[in-house]
């Protein structure tokens, strides 16, 4: 079962506070305990359905061995979740907490040249829509992308309509995106930030790196991401495990295809950490 620490005893955390647009965000800022040189910084967005989750799921998944094995550090905002704050509220929070990392680089002991963004399921979409407005509103280059088993489409693909298995299935994602777009769902002005999914232009983005599993909804959305940034000439990498469930490596991570899961995503992040590099632009 999915492991509900709110710490580790390998990291330090500090908790920070920023406004943005009138509105308070608390960041969870985790670095690994060793000092180290300045390396990447993750800006790493919790899933749940945009619905819940809390910033402590960076304890969870993915985001722990980034600091732990990368000697990276992960800021993860409490983005406004859309029971209460439907779409755009959880963007502009993350995009707030990115800014945030771009000004106080130094200070985190980040490399500015290398500010990454990452997140499991929801939060896997929040950063693709968050790549897409960074690189259209020309403020934070982003080194390189994770979205992992992303929330992309509020469309049903063939993957996602009729899929009745555990964790996550049709009913809540459904549920899920009526919620988060208030009564936009499957209307044809649906904006790209708020259903990455519908986005037709993929040049330009951040490098990325994804795995998700067959028998999931989010499968198809997935590859379909993967094979247009690919078309565009990003450079795209994923990895497929047959069957399985949506967010596998969490809920059972000592199972041998998560196990595999979770190798050959610090294989592909030991590479990106070498050769992934985004120079800010002077303001």
């Amino acid at each position: 079962m999915i492991n509900l620490r709110m710490s580790d005893p390998r990291t330090v955390t500090e908790k920070k506070r920023i406004i943005v647009n009138g509105h308070p965000v608390n960041l969870l800022i985790v670095r690994p305990k060793a000092e180290t040189e300045p390396g990447p910084g993750v800006l790493w967005l919790h899933g749940g359905g945009y619905a819940t989750g809390m910033k402590e799921m960076v304890f969870m998944g993915r985001a722990l061995d980034l600091v732990v094995n990368h000697g990276c550090t992960v800021v993860a905002p409490d983005y406004r979740l859309s029971v209460v704050h439907p779409w755009p509220a959880g963007l502009e929070d993350s995009y707030g907490a990115l800014l945030y990392m771009r000004k106080h680089a130094g200070d985190l002991n980040m490399r500015s040249d290398q500010l990454m963004v990452g997140g499991e399921s929801a939060g896997g979409g929040l950063c693709v829509a968050l790549c897409m407005l960074a690189r259209d509103r020309k403020s934070v280059r982003i080194a390189a992308q994770m979205p992992l088993y992303p929330m992309l489409d509020d469309r049903d693909t063939e993957s996602s309509y009729n899929n009745h298995n555990k964790i996550w299935n049709t009913r809540r994602n459904h549920q899920a995106w009526q919620v988060y777009l208030r009564g936009r769902r499957n209307a044809e002005k649906v904006p790209v930030y708020a259903a990455p999914g519908r986005q037709t232009n993929y040049r330009n983005l951040p490098p990325a790196y994804t795995f998700v599993c067959t028998g999931e909804p989010f499968y198809d959305e997935t590859m379909f991401y993967v094979k247009n940034l690919r078309k565009a000439g990003v450079k795209a990498e994923v990895n497929v495990y047959p069957g399985m469930y949506h967010a596998f490596d969490m809920m059972d991570p000592k199972h041998p295809l998560s196990q595999e899961a979770i190798r050959d995503f610090n294989t592909w992040f030991a590479y990106a950490k070498a050769n992934y590099f985004c120079p800010q632009e002077d303001k």
